[in-house]
């Protein structure tokens, strides 16, 4: 195939659009919070936990099994998400089925 300007240019203008959906792809994963650990600090003094059917009933006795985080007004995604951010914990991402002591009911 004979180089040519029109060739150059074909070949340069798919490696930049390449490349622009690469670094579009890499920010919108940047984008994510990450999920909360139950061992972040925050978690621990909230006694987070990401299965609310293991919280520790002795040490919250105002734990309720109908309470989870996606029924909690901090929860940031709808109900029926599995995970969401959180304003309790700086906007990490929580699971839908988890709970913690700030647990308040959605209005």
């Amino acid at each position: 195939m004979k180089n040519t300007r029109r060739t150059f240019f074909i070949q340069a203008l798919s490696s930049a659009g390449a490349l622009s959906a690469f670094a579009l792809a890499k920010s919108i994963n940047a984008q994510t919070p990450e999920m909360v650990a139950e061992t972040d600090p925050t978690a621990v003094a909230l006694g987070y936990k990401a299965d609310a059917s293991k919280v520790d009933k002795q040490k919250y006795p105002n734990y309720s099994a109908a309470q989870s985080c996606s029924g909690c007004a901090l929860f940031q995604g709808k109900a029926s998400d599995a995970a969401a951010s959180c304003a309790a914990f700086g906007n990490k991402r929580v699971a839908g089925k988890g709970w913690c002591s700030a647990w308040t009911k959605k209005t």
